[in-house]
């Protein structure tokens, strides 16, 4: 898509939970002509990411880990509050937020209003939902 003059790509997964993350049906290289390639899915397990990511996706919005919806209280000097599970294979620290890991793209994961059905409460991390603005870096820095 273009959005004043900026070759955007989109790509995205549905959820895995359901057996709905085929990831063929949107892989491939990323188009030439794009500025940035996005990537969304449902749930952000491994292999989509790593797929996305082997295809130069620049960018993944991912929805929520139910399993950082209980986190240790910790002091941020012993690195703050711990997710104790993500609900999927991600990493722990990745739980929410914006991370990156050298030579990947950039993830951001929703901490999500909701509950899972296995806990159905949370603990040491506030609902949310989520509202990103992307903006054109030149044109805000001037």
């Amino acid at each position: 898509m273009d959005i004043k003059g900026h070759a955007i790509e989109l790509r995205g997964t549905d959820d895995a939970h359901l057996n709905r993350d085929d990831y063929s049906l949107v892989a491939g290289a990323k188009d030439a002509r794009a500025e940035i390639s996005r990537g969304v899915t449902h749930a952000p397990y491994m292999c989509v990411l790593d797929a996305m990511a082997a295809d130069g996706v620049d960018l993944i919005f991912v929805g929520h880990t139910h399993g950082g919806q209980v986190r240790l209280p910790l002091p941020s000097s012993m690195g703050g509050s711990r997710a104790l599970t993500t609900n999927c294979d991600l990493p722990t620290w990745r739980s929410r937020g914006l991370t990156v890991e050298d030579g990947k793209p950039w993830l951001y994961v929703s901490a999500g209003i909701g509950t899972s059905p296995y806990a159905p409460f949370r603990v040491g991390t506030r609902a949310e939902a989520s509202l990103v603005s992307i903006t054109d870096y030149e044109s805000n820095s001037r």
